[in-house]
């Protein structure tokens, strides 16, 4: 292998550090919506009921993921896409299970331009936010419920750019593995070039 081809294939083979989940407002979002709805199931949903755990999983699996995703993506985008958009994908199905109690419950779903949305919203944009800044409004279940439905679409918000710019940076970088398997072929293609040329 020559010095050029050794370089860059060193320089391929050294996997970026991974992203600070902790840090994305995303997974910030997510761990609010999962001890809500660890909250919320306890109190509003039968413990013999299978939507109970189902609610549960579907949370954590949201959270999960995001962290996972952020650990892939210092060897593989291609594995970060597919862990955030499960990530989506679980909030989507917690989402559903929120609309579903409201509306079997026969209670309102608050329309998106409320005052009540709006300021469940703007709790967003306080500093160091946490279960306990939504903690009050789990005392009805149908203002708990609400509040949570609003968190999963700013959630879901964020889960939608986030992949848009994972997706962007895959088409013009790709990751770790990809670029290493490039780099190989590569050095495979320049091997075969050299041995027919001898």
């Amino acid at each position: 292998m020559s010095n050029r081809s050794n370089k860059s294939y060193k320089k391929a083979a050294s996997p970026k550090t991974h992203g600070g989940y902790r840090k994305l407002v995303s997974y910030q979002t997510t761990t609010i919506i999962y001890d809500l709805t660890v909250e919320f199931t306890k109190l509003y949903v039968s413990k013999f009921s299978r939507t109970r755990d189902q609610m549960v999983q579907a949370a954590r699996s949201g959270r999960q993921n995001i962290a996972e995703g952020s650990q892939a993506s210092a060897t593989s985008k291609k594995t970060e896409i597919k862990l955030v958009g499960v990530a989506r994908a679980s909030l989507e199905e917690l989402l559903l299970d929120f609309e579903d109690f409201l509306r079997q419950n026969h209670l309102t779903l608050w329309p998106k331009d409320s005052q009540q949305a709006k300021s469940v919203r703007a709790l967003a944009y306080k500093s160091n936010r946490s279960y306990k800044t939504y903690k009050s409004y789990l005392e009805v279940p149908e203002t708990a419920a609400n509040c949570i439905i609003c968190l999963i679409h700013q959630a879901n918000y964020l889960l939608d750019h986030q992949l848009q710019s994972i997706e962007q940076e895959f088409i013009k970088k790709g990751g770790y593995t990809e670029n290493l398997f490039k780099q190989r072929l590569a050095t495979k293609n320049m091997s075969h070039k050299s041995n027919k040329s001898y």
